[in-house]
């Protein structure tokens, strides 16, 4: 095979790739290196202590600080991670700190900040702090304001944050293969108020998506647009946490993208205003409200809303091929068509084979435990709900909202009250006959 710079970046992938970090803890131990000094990392728990909600990454992580003379400093670890995105599917991406997206990192404006940036990789990165007001020898873009980190090599990042709002952090180094692989995270500053834009819930999602062909588990980072696999938080459904809210409680969710496509995500059951984006809070007076926003390349939105509807609620891209898993662009166009014919000839050659598309992909989301998928594939539809098979997969979670909530405990599916649910009809008495509009009186 001759040597290439693709050849040395999928062999890295496949002999570097580490395991995900078990926990919070063990990330702490491994940040705590022999000899370094200062205290051990905050507890997560510390930041409730001025009144404000923590930012929750469902199916992620945060990332622990300390105080160093006066300077909060964080450590990012850009390596190769192995992802599971639903079981039945782990996938070779790159990540920091063992996971992709990367461990969201929280601080408050006027923070002293320090990020220690240890390359794992099997070339070299940075580290761009996108959408930040910051020196311009740490805007991280190799070449122009640093060198690139060369594998083995730490960096360090510092400056004073100067703003609020929902940010993020990513690599301006060979940014094709790298965000591609799945190197971004959130960065999120706070007001040093704790009253000011004060949430009861506050959730972070970040966008995704992939080419992985079925049967493999590194994606491809040279496709352009045609990608078939599509993650909130490096997860798909059904293998997407949800998002677990009390009844009344004023909710955010802050939603980013780096992907080749906008996103307009949609919620179900409530409106909702939108907030902020990567250049900050919007003013409330020029909030506007919305039921879909869309998440263009390169930002970050912040919606918020009561949410004063019980039960659980859809939470999707409303691009109906970003709710599949793996899905194959290349597929005849069937319907319409007898395919029982078809399917005979199959079966003699591949007993088992199921035609799909026929009259949809419905039937095989009914059908997929019949389907024989290739190893490390997942079927392209969804997983099973209370009323049966939910016919959706890629981006889509739920919000769940209880009287009751315990937000440590998913509460299940939604009980929903008597009179209240859509039923079948199995017979209906035909409508009454519209009366003809009477001519009398009007002229021949």
């Amino acid at each position: 095979m001759p040597f290439t710079r693709r050849n040395l970046l999928f062999s890295g992938l496949a002999g570097a790739a580490t395991g995900l970090l078990s926990s919070t803890r063990a990330f702490a131990q491994r940040l705590r290196a022999p000899g370094e000094s200062g205290p051990p990392p905050k507890p997560l728990a510390a930041r409730r202590s001025n009144g404000r909600a923590p930012v929750i990454t469902p199916n992620g992580t945060s990332l622990p600080w300390r105080m160093v003379d006066g300077v909060k400093e964080f450590h990012l670890i850009a390596e190769p991670v192995r992802r599971e995105f639903v079981e039945g599917l782990e996938v070779n991406a790159w990540g920091y700190n063992g996971v992709t997206p990367g461990p969201t990192i929280e601080a408050f404006e006027g923070d002293r900040v320090r990020l220690l940036v240890t390359n794992r990789l099997p070339e070299g990165t940075s580290v761009h702090w996108h959408g930040f007001i910051l020196p311009n020898g740490m805007d991280g873009v190799a070449g122009l304001n640093q060198p690139k980190i060369a594998p083995g090599e730490t960096y360090a990042y510092e400056f004073t944050l100067q703003q609020t709002g929902t940010l993020m952090y990513h690599p301006h180094f060979d940014e094709m293969t790298q965000i591609a692989l799945g190197m971004h995270g959130f960065f999120i500053i706070h007001p040093r108020d704790p009253g000011v834009r004060r949430v009861d819930r506050d959730f972070a999602i970040f966008l995704n998506e992939w080419f992985i062909k079925p049967g493999t588990a590194t994606p491809d980072p040279t496709v352009m647009l045609d990608f078939n696999t599509f993650t909130m938080n490096g997860r798909v459904f059904p293998g997407t946490a949800p998002m677990l809210v009390r009844t009344g409680d004023r909710v955010r969710i802050r939603l980013a993208n780096l992907t080749m496509d906008s996103h307009p995500i949609h919620i179900h059951g409530h409106a909702f205003y939108v907030t902020g984006t990567d250049a900050g809070p919007i003013p409330g007076t020029a909030w506007w409200p919305e039921n879909s926003v869309n998440v263009p390349v390169g930002t970050t939105r912040d919606i918020e809303f009561t949410a004063d509807n019980p039960g659980d609620w859809a939470f999707h891209c409303h691009k109906t091929h970003h709710v599949m898993n793996q899905m194959g662009h290349g597929l005849p166009n069937l319907l319409g068509i007898d395919p029982s014919s078809p399917q005979q000839r199959l079966d003699q050659l591949v007993p088992g084979t199921m035609v799909m598309g026929s009259d949809g992909m419905g039937a095989h989301a009914e059908q997929r435990g019949m389907m024989a998928l290739p190893r490390n594939s997942i079927p392209m539809l969804g997983g099973q709900g209370p009323y049966g098979s939910i016919d959706m997969g890629g981006m889509f979670t739920l919000v769940k909202v209880r009287d009751d909530m315990d937000y440590d405990r998913d509460p299940g599916w939604y009980r929903q009250p008597p009179g209240t649910s859509a039923r079948r009809v199995d017979s209906m008495s035909p409508p009454p006959a519209q009366q003809q509009p009477s001519h009398e009186g009007h002229g021949k």
